[in-house]
Protein backbone atom coordinates (compact mmCIF):
# COMPACT_ATOMS: atom_id res chain seq x y z
CA UNK A 1 0.00 0.00 0.00
CA UNK A 2 1.49 3.48 -1.22
CA UNK A 3 1.25 6.11 1.41
CA UNK A 4 -1.23 8.22 -0.34
CA UNK A 5 -3.60 4.77 -0.30
CA UNK A 6 -2.78 4.50 3.67
CA UNK A 7 -3.39 8.50 4.07
CA UNK A 8 -6.72 7.65 1.85
CA UNK A 9 -7.38 4.67 4.22
CA UNK A 10 -6.94 6.91 7.35
CA UNK A 11 -8.82 9.40 6.24
CA UNK A 12 -11.72 7.26 5.57
CA UNK A 13 -11.77 5.71 9.27
CA UNK A 14 -11.03 8.99 10.86
CA UNK A 15 -14.52 10.09 9.39
CA UNK A 16 -16.30 7.00 10.22
CA UNK A 17 -14.98 7.40 13.40
CA UNK A 18 -16.33 11.32 13.90
CA UNK A 19 -19.21 9.74 12.33
CA UNK A 20 -19.99 7.32 14.86
CA UNK A 21 -18.92 9.78 17.44
CA UNK A 22 -21.45 12.25 16.42
CA UNK A 23 -24.18 9.97 16.69
CA UNK A 24 -23.40 8.80 20.16
CA UNK A 25 -22.95 12.01 21.47
CA UNK A 26 -26.48 12.78 19.74
CA UNK A 27 -28.29 9.79 21.44
CA UNK A 28 -27.06 10.77 24.94
CA UNK A 29 -27.94 14.79 24.37
CA UNK A 30 -31.45 13.46 22.79
CA UNK A 31 -32.05 11.41 26.06
CA UNK A 32 -31.15 14.29 28.25
CA UNK A 33 -33.21 16.43 26.89
CA UNK A 34 -36.37 14.21 26.53
CA UNK A 35 -36.55 12.51 29.42
CA UNK A 36 -37.30 15.39 31.91
CA UNK A 37 -39.91 16.63 28.49
CA UNK A 38 -41.38 12.88 29.06
CA UNK A 39 -41.37 13.11 32.95
CA UNK A 40 -43.45 16.44 33.01
CA UNK A 41 -45.71 14.93 30.61
CA UNK A 42 -46.32 12.27 32.54
CA UNK A 43 -47.05 14.37 35.80
CA UNK A 44 -49.68 16.06 33.73
CA UNK A 45 -51.27 12.98 33.35
CA UNK A 46 -50.57 12.26 37.38
CA UNK A 47 -52.41 15.74 38.02
CA UNK A 48 -55.05 14.83 35.76
CA UNK A 49 -55.64 11.42 37.13
CA UNK A 50 -55.70 12.62 40.38
CA UNK A 51 -58.26 14.76 39.81
CA UNK A 52 -60.59 12.15 38.40
CA UNK A 53 -59.46 9.61 41.18
CA UNK A 54 -60.68 12.78 43.77
CA UNK A 55 -64.21 13.31 42.06
CA UNK A 56 -64.85 10.02 41.18
CA UNK A 57 -66.12 9.68 45.33
CA UNK A 58 -68.84 12.44 44.00
CA UNK A 59 -70.41 9.20 41.89
CA UNK A 60 -70.22 8.38 38.43
CA UNK A 61 -72.60 11.40 37.51
CA UNK A 62 -69.54 13.45 38.52
CA UNK A 63 -67.04 11.79 36.66
CA UNK A 64 -69.29 11.37 33.43
CA UNK A 65 -69.52 15.41 33.98
CA UNK A 66 -65.96 15.72 34.57
CA UNK A 67 -65.17 13.61 31.25
CA UNK A 68 -67.40 15.70 28.83
CA UNK A 69 -66.00 19.20 30.60
CA UNK A 70 -62.85 18.04 29.81
CA UNK A 71 -63.88 17.21 26.30
CA UNK A 72 -64.84 21.01 26.20
CA UNK A 73 -61.89 22.22 27.55
CA UNK A 74 -59.28 20.96 25.63
CA UNK A 75 -60.47 21.46 22.19
CA UNK A 76 -60.22 25.30 23.12
CA UNK A 77 -56.78 24.48 25.04
CA UNK A 78 -55.35 22.72 22.35
CA UNK A 79 -55.81 25.54 19.94
CA UNK A 80 -53.53 27.96 22.45
CA UNK A 81 -51.23 24.88 23.17
CA UNK A 82 -49.97 24.53 19.36
CA UNK A 83 -49.59 27.95 19.03
CA UNK A 84 -47.34 28.56 22.23
CA UNK A 85 -45.29 25.45 20.83
CA UNK A 86 -43.72 27.09 18.14
CA UNK A 87 -41.71 28.60 21.03
CA UNK A 88 -39.09 25.82 20.78
CA UNK A 89 -38.49 26.01 17.11
CA UNK A 90 -38.03 29.97 17.05
CA UNK A 91 -35.97 29.86 20.08
CA UNK A 92 -34.10 26.44 19.21
CA UNK A 93 -33.19 28.23 16.07
CA UNK A 94 -32.19 31.58 17.48
CA UNK A 95 -29.70 30.01 19.74
CA UNK A 96 -28.51 27.61 16.98
CA UNK A 97 -27.40 30.84 15.20
CA UNK A 98 -26.16 32.56 18.35
CA UNK A 99 -28.67 35.28 18.58
CA UNK A 100 -29.86 35.59 22.35
CA UNK A 101 -31.94 38.31 21.57
CA UNK A 102 -34.46 36.44 19.65
CA UNK A 103 -34.20 33.66 22.32
CA UNK A 104 -36.12 36.16 24.55
CA UNK A 105 -38.33 37.53 21.95
CA UNK A 106 -39.49 34.21 21.09
CA UNK A 107 -40.23 33.32 24.36
CA UNK A 108 -41.68 37.01 25.14
CA UNK A 109 -44.29 36.51 21.97
CA UNK A 110 -45.25 33.18 23.50
CA UNK A 111 -46.12 34.92 26.39
CA UNK A 112 -48.29 37.59 24.64
CA UNK A 113 -49.87 34.94 22.51
CA UNK A 114 -51.04 33.03 25.71
CA UNK A 115 -52.29 36.34 27.20
CA UNK A 116 -54.47 37.42 24.14
CA UNK A 117 -55.60 33.68 23.04
CA UNK A 118 -57.12 33.26 26.77
CA UNK A 119 -59.82 35.50 26.63
CA UNK A 120 -61.74 34.15 23.40
CA UNK A 121 -60.63 30.98 24.27
CA UNK A 122 -62.35 31.24 27.20
CA UNK A 123 -65.35 31.60 25.81
CA UNK A 124 -65.70 27.72 24.86
CA UNK A 125 -65.77 26.43 28.23
CA UNK A 126 -67.85 29.18 29.87
CA UNK A 127 -70.49 28.09 27.60
CA UNK A 128 -70.02 24.60 27.83
CA UNK A 129 -73.36 23.49 29.15
CA UNK A 130 -75.31 25.39 26.39
CA UNK A 131 -72.75 23.53 23.91
CA UNK A 132 -73.36 19.95 25.79
CA UNK A 133 -76.95 20.17 25.20
CA UNK A 134 -76.73 21.53 21.91
CA UNK A 135 -75.01 18.18 20.92
CA UNK A 136 -77.44 16.01 22.83
CA UNK A 137 -75.73 15.34 26.61
CA UNK A 138 -78.52 15.05 29.65
CA UNK A 139 -78.79 18.26 30.80
CA UNK A 140 -77.83 17.37 34.57
CA UNK A 141 -74.63 16.39 32.84
CA UNK A 142 -74.17 19.38 31.22
CA UNK A 143 -74.80 21.18 34.64
CA UNK A 144 -72.37 19.83 36.52
CA UNK A 145 -69.89 20.02 33.34
CA UNK A 146 -70.68 23.96 33.42
CA UNK A 147 -69.42 23.97 37.17
CA UNK A 148 -65.90 22.24 36.56
CA UNK A 149 -65.99 24.60 33.73
CA UNK A 150 -66.50 27.80 35.55
CA UNK A 151 -63.35 26.51 37.84
CA UNK A 152 -61.20 25.43 34.75
CA UNK A 153 -61.25 28.40 32.41
CA UNK A 154 -59.33 31.06 34.52
CA UNK A 155 -56.86 28.86 34.74
CA UNK A 156 -56.41 28.12 31.07
CA UNK A 157 -53.66 31.49 30.73
CA UNK A 158 -50.99 30.53 33.14
CA UNK A 159 -51.35 26.98 31.78
CA UNK A 160 -50.89 28.26 28.68
CA UNK A 161 -47.73 30.61 29.89
CA UNK A 162 -46.43 27.48 31.42
CA UNK A 163 -46.54 25.80 28.50
CA UNK A 164 -44.17 28.40 26.66
CA UNK A 165 -41.87 28.80 29.38
CA UNK A 166 -40.97 25.11 29.13
CA UNK A 167 -40.57 25.51 25.42
CA UNK A 168 -38.33 27.79 26.08
CA UNK A 169 -36.42 25.74 29.12
CA UNK A 170 -35.86 22.90 26.96
CA UNK A 171 -34.84 25.08 23.67
CA UNK A 172 -32.03 26.43 25.81
CA UNK A 173 -31.12 22.78 26.97
CA UNK A 174 -32.78 23.01 30.07
CA UNK A 175 -35.90 21.64 30.97
CA UNK A 176 -35.25 20.35 34.23
CA UNK A 177 -37.14 22.97 36.24
CA UNK A 178 -40.27 22.45 34.43
CA UNK A 179 -40.17 18.78 35.75
CA UNK A 180 -39.45 19.97 38.84
CA UNK A 181 -42.46 22.17 39.36
CA UNK A 182 -44.63 19.55 38.48
CA UNK A 183 -43.37 16.99 40.41
CA UNK A 184 -44.05 19.76 43.11
CA UNK A 185 -47.75 20.68 41.88
CA UNK A 186 -48.91 16.87 42.15
CA UNK A 187 -49.42 16.74 45.56
CA UNK A 188 -50.12 20.06 45.53
CA UNK A 189 -52.96 19.87 43.70
CA UNK A 190 -54.25 16.57 45.17
CA UNK A 191 -54.24 18.35 48.77
CA UNK A 192 -55.98 21.33 47.49
CA UNK A 193 -58.19 19.67 45.74
CA UNK A 194 -59.11 17.26 48.08
CA UNK A 195 -60.32 20.19 50.57
CA UNK A 196 -61.82 22.20 47.99
CA UNK A 197 -64.20 19.20 46.78
CA UNK A 198 -65.45 17.76 50.37
CA UNK A 199 -64.67 21.03 52.22
CA UNK A 200 -62.03 19.36 54.74
CA UNK A 201 -59.67 21.69 56.97
CA UNK A 202 -61.92 24.98 57.15
CA UNK A 203 -62.44 24.96 53.33
CA UNK A 204 -65.67 25.33 51.24
CA UNK A 205 -67.46 22.42 50.12
CA UNK A 206 -67.36 23.00 46.67
CA UNK A 207 -67.37 19.54 44.63
CA UNK A 208 -66.73 19.97 41.11
CA UNK A 209 -66.76 23.69 41.00
CA UNK A 210 -63.99 22.95 43.98
CA UNK A 211 -61.90 20.83 41.83
CA UNK A 212 -61.10 23.05 38.79
CA UNK A 213 -60.45 25.78 41.53
CA UNK A 214 -57.48 24.03 42.38
CA UNK A 215 -56.01 23.17 39.43
CA UNK A 216 -56.85 26.67 38.17
CA UNK A 217 -55.03 27.84 41.72
CA UNK A 218 -52.13 25.35 40.70
CA UNK A 219 -51.74 26.23 37.57
CA UNK A 220 -51.01 30.11 38.96
CA UNK A 221 -48.37 28.34 41.25
CA UNK A 222 -46.66 26.56 38.52
CA UNK A 223 -46.91 29.95 35.86
CA UNK A 224 -45.27 31.88 38.83
CA UNK A 225 -42.50 29.31 40.06
CA UNK A 226 -41.62 29.19 35.96
CA UNK A 227 -41.30 32.92 35.30
CA UNK A 228 -39.20 32.99 38.89
CA UNK A 229 -36.58 30.28 37.07
CA UNK A 230 -36.38 32.48 34.07
CA UNK A 231 -35.69 35.72 35.72
CA UNK A 232 -33.59 34.51 38.78
CA UNK A 233 -32.19 31.26 37.92
CA UNK A 234 -28.88 30.53 35.15
CA UNK A 235 -28.90 29.66 32.33
CA UNK A 236 -31.83 31.42 32.04
CA UNK A 237 -31.46 34.99 33.59
CA UNK A 238 -28.91 35.67 30.79
CA UNK A 239 -31.55 36.05 28.47
CA UNK A 240 -33.65 38.99 30.15
CA UNK A 241 -36.76 36.79 29.50
CA UNK A 242 -39.12 39.95 31.22
CA UNK A 243 -36.95 42.85 29.69
CA UNK A 244 -39.18 45.16 28.10
CA UNK A 245 -41.58 42.87 27.55
CA UNK A 246 -44.60 45.89 27.40
CA UNK A 247 -43.65 45.85 23.91
CA UNK A 248 -45.43 44.04 21.21
CA UNK A 249 -42.94 42.15 18.66
CA UNK A 250 -45.14 42.57 15.53
CA UNK A 251 -42.56 40.41 13.05
CA UNK A 252 -41.57 37.75 15.55
CA UNK A 253 -45.69 37.64 16.52
CA UNK A 254 -46.17 37.07 12.85
CA UNK A 255 -43.57 34.02 12.31
CA UNK A 256 -45.15 32.45 15.77
CA UNK A 257 -48.94 32.33 14.00
CA UNK A 258 -47.40 30.84 10.96
CA UNK A 259 -45.61 28.41 12.50
CA UNK A 260 -48.19 27.34 15.46
CA UNK A 261 -51.44 27.77 14.12
CA UNK A 262 -51.02 24.41 11.56
CA UNK A 263 -49.48 22.88 14.73
CA UNK A 264 -52.61 23.84 16.43
CA UNK A 265 -54.86 22.62 13.43
CA UNK A 266 -53.07 19.88 13.55
CA UNK A 267 -53.52 18.97 16.60
CA UNK A 268 -57.13 19.68 16.58
CA UNK A 269 -57.15 17.31 13.72
CA UNK A 270 -55.86 14.67 16.03
CA UNK A 271 -57.49 15.02 19.10
CA UNK A 272 -60.78 15.23 16.71
CA UNK A 273 -60.08 12.25 15.07
CA UNK A 274 -60.10 10.04 18.91
CA UNK A 275 -63.23 12.10 19.19
CA UNK A 276 -65.05 11.03 16.45
CA UNK A 277 -63.62 7.06 17.21
CA UNK A 278 -65.32 7.40 20.54
CA UNK A 279 -68.53 8.78 18.81
CA UNK A 280 -68.36 5.60 16.69
CA UNK A 281 -67.95 3.06 19.34
CA UNK A 282 -70.47 4.57 21.13
CA UNK A 283 -73.11 3.99 18.24
CA UNK A 284 -71.57 0.04 18.64
CA UNK A 285 -72.26 -0.62 21.74
CA UNK A 286 -71.31 0.86 25.60
CA UNK A 287 -69.20 -1.67 26.57
CA UNK A 288 -67.48 -0.95 22.90
CA UNK A 289 -67.18 2.41 24.52
CA UNK A 290 -65.80 1.81 27.69
CA UNK A 291 -63.21 -1.04 26.16
CA UNK A 292 -61.52 1.80 23.37
CA UNK A 293 -61.25 4.23 26.59
CA UNK A 294 -59.29 2.29 28.20
CA UNK A 295 -57.44 1.20 25.18
CA UNK A 296 -57.27 5.02 24.19
CA UNK A 297 -55.93 5.81 28.23
CA UNK A 298 -52.65 3.22 27.62
CA UNK A 299 -52.34 4.72 24.29
CA UNK A 300 -52.00 8.56 26.16
CA UNK A 301 -49.63 6.95 28.91
CA UNK A 302 -47.22 5.62 26.16
CA UNK A 303 -47.87 8.38 24.28
CA UNK A 304 -45.94 10.84 26.11
CA UNK A 305 -42.78 9.71 26.37
CA UNK A 306 -42.26 9.84 21.99
CA UNK A 307 -44.08 13.63 22.85
CA UNK A 308 -41.07 14.29 24.64
CA UNK A 309 -38.98 12.72 22.13
CA UNK A 310 -40.65 14.80 19.70
CA UNK A 311 -40.16 17.83 21.47
CA UNK A 312 -36.09 17.23 21.73
CA UNK A 313 -36.05 16.63 17.89
CA UNK A 314 -37.90 20.00 17.65
CA UNK A 315 -34.94 21.26 19.52
CA UNK A 316 -31.86 19.40 18.62
CA UNK A 317 -33.07 20.09 14.49
CA UNK A 318 -33.84 23.85 15.59
CA UNK A 319 -30.19 24.25 16.77
CA UNK A 320 -28.63 22.34 14.31
CA UNK A 321 -31.20 24.35 11.40
CA UNK A 322 -29.96 27.54 13.27
CA UNK A 323 -26.45 26.87 12.53
CA UNK A 324 -26.82 26.09 9.31
CA UNK A 325 -25.14 22.26 9.84
CA UNK A 326 -27.13 19.77 7.87
CA UNK A 327 -25.65 16.96 8.44
CA UNK A 328 -26.68 17.29 11.95
CA UNK A 329 -30.36 18.47 11.15
CA UNK A 330 -30.50 14.61 9.51
CA UNK A 331 -28.71 13.04 12.29
CA UNK A 332 -31.14 14.63 14.92
CA UNK A 333 -33.86 13.62 12.96
CA UNK A 334 -33.09 9.99 12.49
CA UNK A 335 -31.45 9.78 16.40
CA UNK A 336 -35.03 10.64 17.74
CA UNK A 337 -37.23 8.65 15.45
CA UNK A 338 -34.47 5.59 16.67
CA UNK A 339 -35.49 6.37 19.66
CA UNK A 340 -38.87 6.67 19.40
CA UNK A 341 -39.52 3.25 17.32
CA UNK A 342 -37.17 1.46 20.17
CA UNK A 343 -39.30 2.73 23.38
CA UNK A 344 -42.76 2.39 21.57
CA UNK A 345 -41.97 -1.24 19.99
CA UNK A 346 -40.75 -2.52 23.84
CA UNK A 347 -43.82 -0.84 25.93
CA UNK A 348 -46.07 -2.36 22.84
CA UNK A 349 -44.46 -5.83 23.20
CA UNK A 350 -45.07 -5.13 27.09
CA UNK A 351 -48.94 -3.91 26.42
CA UNK A 352 -49.26 -6.99 24.42
CA UNK A 353 -48.14 -9.38 27.22
CA UNK A 354 -49.91 -7.81 29.99
CA UNK A 355 -52.96 -6.63 28.18
CA UNK A 356 -56.00 -8.80 30.07
CA UNK A 357 -54.42 -7.27 33.50
CA UNK A 358 -54.14 -3.56 32.75
CA UNK A 359 -58.00 -3.95 31.59
CA UNK A 360 -58.92 -5.67 34.65
CA UNK A 361 -57.12 -2.84 36.64
CA UNK A 362 -60.29 -0.74 35.30
CA UNK A 363 -62.79 -3.53 35.18
CA UNK A 364 -62.31 -5.57 37.46
CA UNK A 365 -62.94 -9.06 37.57
CA UNK A 366 -67.24 -9.03 37.73
CA UNK A 367 -69.15 -11.07 35.40
CA UNK A 368 -70.53 -7.78 33.49
CA UNK A 369 -67.03 -6.61 32.93
CA UNK A 370 -65.26 -9.57 31.46
CA UNK A 371 -66.77 -8.23 27.88
CA UNK A 372 -65.45 -5.20 28.12
CA UNK A 373 -61.87 -6.98 29.71
CA UNK A 374 -62.03 -9.09 26.00
CA UNK A 375 -62.92 -6.48 23.96
CA UNK A 376 -60.01 -3.97 25.91
CA UNK A 377 -57.38 -6.43 25.38
CA UNK A 378 -58.14 -7.02 21.95
CA UNK A 379 -57.98 -3.37 21.13
CA UNK A 380 -54.74 -3.14 22.60
CA UNK A 381 -53.53 -6.57 20.53
CA UNK A 382 -54.94 -4.71 17.32
CA UNK A 383 -53.98 -1.14 18.46
CA UNK A 384 -49.79 -2.53 18.13
CA UNK A 385 -49.53 -1.15 15.39
CA UNK A 386 -50.67 2.39 15.90
CA UNK A 387 -49.14 2.48 18.97
CA UNK A 388 -46.29 2.31 17.14
CA UNK A 389 -46.71 4.79 14.35
CA UNK A 390 -47.86 6.98 17.05
CA UNK A 391 -44.61 6.97 18.14
CA UNK A 392 -43.05 7.59 15.01
CA UNK A 393 -45.41 10.78 14.05
CA UNK A 394 -44.93 12.62 16.64
CA UNK A 395 -41.59 12.26 16.90
CA UNK A 396 -41.12 12.78 13.25
CA UNK A 397 -43.66 16.33 13.00
CA UNK A 398 -41.32 17.42 15.85
CA UNK A 399 -38.33 17.10 14.08
CA UNK A 400 -40.35 18.62 11.18
CA UNK A 401 -41.42 21.68 13.44
CA UNK A 402 -37.22 22.11 14.29
CA UNK A 403 -37.37 23.31 10.05
CA UNK A 404 -40.41 25.83 11.05
CA UNK A 405 -42.52 23.33 8.36
CA UNK A 406 -45.26 23.06 9.63
CA UNK A 407 -48.21 23.76 6.80
CA UNK A 408 -47.66 20.72 5.04
CA UNK A 409 -47.30 18.43 7.83
CA UNK A 410 -51.25 19.94 8.70
CA UNK A 411 -52.12 18.97 4.98
CA UNK A 412 -50.77 15.30 5.63
CA UNK A 413 -52.64 15.47 8.59
CA UNK A 414 -56.14 15.87 7.13
CA UNK A 415 -55.64 13.19 4.62
CA UNK A 416 -54.42 10.55 6.79
CA UNK A 417 -56.87 11.40 9.66
CA UNK A 418 -59.82 12.13 8.44
CA UNK A 419 -59.65 11.38 4.42
CA UNK A 420 -58.14 8.14 4.91
CA UNK A 421 -58.13 7.43 9.11
CA UNK A 422 -61.87 7.95 9.72
CA UNK A 423 -63.09 6.40 6.51
CA UNK A 424 -61.26 3.19 7.19
CA UNK A 425 -62.60 2.89 10.66
CA UNK A 426 -65.81 4.09 9.70
CA UNK A 427 -66.19 1.78 6.96
CA UNK A 428 -64.68 -1.44 8.75
CA UNK A 429 -67.25 -1.16 11.69
CA UNK A 430 -70.30 -0.64 9.91
CA UNK A 431 -70.21 -2.28 6.58
CA UNK A 432 -68.07 -5.39 7.42
CA UNK A 433 -68.29 -7.61 11.08
CA UNK A 434 -65.54 -6.31 12.39
CA UNK A 435 -67.66 -3.41 14.61
CA UNK A 436 -65.30 -1.85 17.83
CA UNK A 437 -62.47 -3.82 16.29
CA UNK A 438 -62.83 -2.64 12.48
CA UNK A 439 -62.45 1.40 14.31
CA UNK A 440 -58.79 0.29 15.65
CA UNK A 441 -57.80 -1.16 12.33
CA UNK A 442 -58.73 2.43 10.89
CA UNK A 443 -57.15 4.59 13.18
CA UNK A 444 -53.88 2.04 12.77
CA UNK A 445 -54.05 2.94 9.37
CA UNK A 446 -54.41 6.44 9.09
CA UNK A 447 -51.75 6.77 12.11
CA UNK A 448 -49.52 4.38 10.19
CA UNK A 449 -50.09 6.44 6.45
CA UNK A 450 -49.50 9.53 8.49
CA UNK A 451 -46.10 8.68 10.16
CA UNK A 452 -44.90 7.46 6.83
CA UNK A 453 -45.34 10.64 5.25
CA UNK A 454 -44.13 12.89 8.12
CA UNK A 455 -40.65 10.50 7.98
CA UNK A 456 -40.87 11.25 4.08
CA UNK A 457 -41.25 14.74 4.34
CA UNK A 458 -38.31 14.86 6.37
CA UNK A 459 -36.15 13.04 4.61
CA UNK A 460 -36.91 15.19 1.49
CA UNK A 461 -36.67 18.45 3.23
CA UNK A 462 -33.02 17.65 4.50
CA UNK A 463 -32.04 15.99 1.37
CA UNK A 464 -33.13 19.68 -0.50
CA UNK A 465 -30.90 21.29 2.03
CA UNK A 466 -28.08 19.23 1.76
CA UNK A 467 -28.19 19.49 -2.19
CA UNK A 468 -28.26 23.47 -1.46
CA UNK A 469 -25.24 23.67 0.92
Amino acid sequence: MTSLDKAESGSATGVASFARSATATEFIETIKLAMPIALTQLGQIAMMTTDLALIGRLGDTAVAAASLAHTVFFVAFVIGMGLVSAVAPLAAQALGARQPRIVRRALRVGLWAALLLCVPMMMLPLFGEQILILLGQAPENARLAQRYLLGLAPGMAPALCFMAIRNFMGAVNRPEPGLWITLAAIPANAVLGYALIHGHWGMPKLELLGAGVATTTVNFGMCAAALWFTYSQRPFKKFHVLGRFWRFDWPLMRQLVVIGAPIALSFLLEYGLFSGAGLLMGLISTSALAAHQIALQIAAILFMVPFGIGMAATVRVGQAFGRGDTAAIRRAGAVATILGIVFMTTMTLAVIVVRFDLARLFFGDTHQGMAAVELAATLMLVGATFFIADGIQTVAAGALRGLSDTRIPLLLAAISYWAIGFTASYGLAFWTDLGAIGVWIGLSIGTGIYAILLVLRFHALTQRLRLAA
